[in-house]
C-alpha cells in the first residue's frame, strides 16, 4: 500500500488560479497511473484529469479542458494539477489517486473512480466572489 498527500488547496475569487500538488511515497511511482477527482456537496466524484505511468497520455474531463493541466515528476514523486481561469463550479475537495491497472503497469488512465488503487486524504477548493 502507498500513500498519497495533497496539497494546495484554498480559496480563490472567479478566474484565480491554484496549483494542487500530490506527493507519492511508500510505493514505486513509474508504474502507476494517478488521476485527480473531486466532490461537491450532494454530488458524486468526478474525474477531473489523470494521466498514465508514462507522462506521455493524459485525460481531462471537458468542463476543465482548456483551463487546467495535469503533470508528474517522478524523481520528485509528485503530481500536480494547475488550475487557470477558476469558476464557483470548480468548488469542491480535489483528491488524487493512484491506479496500477489490471497488468500492473498504469500505461492507461481511466476516467472512473473505481477503477483506483488508493487515495489521498483530500485538499478543499472554494472559487467564490
Amino acid at each position: 500500500q502507498g500513500q498519497l498527500v495533497e496539497s494546495g488547496g484554498g480559496s480563490v475569487t472567479p478566474g484565480g488560479s491554484l496549483r494542487l500538488s500530490c506527493a507519492a511515497s511508500g510505493f514505486n511511482l513509474e508504474y502507476y497511473a494517478i488521476g485527480w477527482f473531486r466532490q461537491a456537496p450532494g454530488k458524486e466524484r468526478e474525474i477531473v484529469s489523470c494521466i498514465n505511468s508514462s507522462g506521455g497520455g493524459t485525460y481531462s474531463a471537458d468542463s476543465v479542458k482548456g483551463r487546467f493541466t495535469i503533470s508528474r515528476d517522478d524523481a520528485k514523486k509528485m503530481i500536480y494539477l494547475q488550475m487557470n481561469g477558476l469558476k464557483p463550479e470548480d468548488t469542491g475537495r480535489y483528491s488524487c489517486a493512484a491506479d496500477r491497472g489490471m497488468d500492473g503497469s498504469g500505461e492507461v488512465c481511466f476516467p472512473s473512480p473505481y477503477e483506483y488503487d488508493f487515495w489521498g486524504q483530500g485538499t478543499q477548493v472554494t472559487v467564490s466572489s
